[in-house]
């Protein structure tokens, strides 16, 4: 009798041991195959986006004119959510009506700003990618270069040198700021943002107009300022100036 209930309950235990890791089994394998398929469906979106956005239209530039190839970064997406720690709110070091700058480090270690614009106008890609295509080829001293951009995105994200300690603007008017500009290091920012203005508006292949200088539009880094840049309507990219 004893002998019997032992292999009975035996036979259950084993029976509930192999119904229990068949159920890992299955389980496993659902998981596997669910990220699969999201993995084909996340891929298939960037395609998607990359391809609205004007990305087939800067290969077919760049491929024409060997000059612009490595002009322009293509950062993948990840590449930007790993850099910004997927964008935290911890690294956000401006924020405006045209989007938000996130400070991000790079897999090679450089610090970069990474803008992330709140709307794209869908219906002007070409647009976009040819004001790209010059910006990226801008070669000056006094401006700070396009590293590239994210065409991956609903919006595409945009990549520049990083620049930080706060704007020109809070240098000289903050009440509690112990900072002193004197009016040579004045007369300097003004001669250094003219001369990167007017090599904007004469020396690049297709004139660019600045559109928005001002005092908050100038940040500050020892010897470094910067100027924005208003690419269109929908799009802001940050140049920097160099002092002398």
């Amino acid at each position: 009798m004893l002998v019997l209930m032992y292999s009975f309950f035996r036979r259950v235990v084993l029976s509930c041991v192999g119904i229990s890791i068949l159920a890992l089994i299955l389980t496993a394998l659902g998981f596997t195959f669910y990220k699969i398929i999201q993995r084909a469906k996340d891929k298939r979106r960037k395609k998607r986006f990359f391809e609205r956005n004007g990305g087939l239209l800067l290969q077919q530039q760049e491929a024409c004119n060997g000059d612009l190839v490595d002009k322009t970064k293509l950062f993948t997406s990840e590449e930007l959510e790993k850099a910004t720690n997927y964008f935290n709110e911890n690294r956000i070091i401006g924020c405006g009506g045209q989007g938000i700058v996130y400070k991000g480090m790079l897999a090679d270690g450089s610090v970069v700003a990474v803008k992330k614009p709140k709307s794209f106008d869908q219906s002007q890609p070409e647009q976009f990618i040819n004001e790209m295509v010059i910006i990226s080829q801008i070669n000056h001293r006094n401006v700070v270069k396009l590293l590239g951009c994210c065409l991956e995105t609903d919006v595409p994200i945009l990549v520049s040198e990083f620049i930080s300690n706060g704007t020109l603007y809070e240098h000289i008017h903050h009440e509690t700021t112990e900072i002193f500009i004197p009016l040579n290091i004045r007369l300097q920012i003004a001669t250094e943002v003219a001369g990167a203005l007017s090599y904007l508006h004469s020396a690049t292949s297709i004139p660019i107009y600045h559109r928005d200088i001002k005092s908050t539009n100038v940040t500050t880094q020892i010897s470094k300022i910067s100027i924005s840049y208003l690419l269109h309507d929908h799009v802001l990219i940050t140049m920097k100036l160099f002092m002398i």
